[in-house]
């Protein structure tokens, strides 16, 4: 499959993200924040997936998707340098969009093996939302064991259940509208 022609208005948009995913690089290290420089590079990097996806599976993204790809990996960046801290909503909003981008995947991989996507949508919502939050009180505790500051910071329990319930209306979205949102890449697409 070849490279999908993208309107101007698309391709400023597209390098619009990526720039300001690596201004959010530059912050970083301007600040002398390594969590946020690492972050930045990551999110950049997951700029690509849709591009690379296109060409290992021979799908196209819709302008749309692609541009909300690449929106939540920036706003996963951006909630690095503050926002997390200081907005109360950001980890929210950041935790429906990490969970309808790998809902979406999972709706679709399930559907190309011919699986229920709703089943595995949800069940790969609660238990990818589990691992992290465990993978996330790990870490903190090992930090404070060794006397490091923490990557990953753990908010306590109350946050713990938000960011599941937010998992799950990431998972909502899907099951509710993954249908018709991703019928490009299912299998009746054709």
């Amino acid at each position: 499959m070849t490279e999908p022609t993208r309107t101007p208005t698309e391709q400023t948009a597209e390098r619009g993200i990526k720039g300001a995913t690596l201004a959010v690089f530059v912050e970083g290290l301007r600040q002398r924040d390594p969590d946020a420089v690492v972050n930045a590079v990551l999110m950049f990097a997951a700029t690509y997936l849709p591009s690379v996806a296109e060409r290992l599976f021979d799908v196209e993204f819709r302008p749309w998707q692609r541009v909300y790809t690449e929106i939540s990996m920036l706003a996963h960046a951006v909630g690095i340098l503050g926002p997390y801290d200081d907005t109360w909503w950001w980890d929210h909003v950041t935790h429906v969009l990490s969970a309808t981008l790998l809902g979406g995947f999972v709706h679709v991989a399930a559907d190309h093996l011919g699986r229920n996507p709703r089943r595995d949508v949800l069940a790969s919502i609660v238990g990818g939302g589990l691992l992290w939050e465990i993978m996330e009180y790990a870490v903190h505790r090992l930090s404070d064991r060794l006397g490091i500051e923490p990557v990953l910071v753990y908010y306590g329990r109350r946050d713990t259940v938000e960011d599941l319930l937010f998992d799950l209306l990431g998972a909502l979205f899907v099951l509710l509208f993954g249908d018709r949102l991703l019928r490009n890449f299912t299998r009746d697409a054709d």
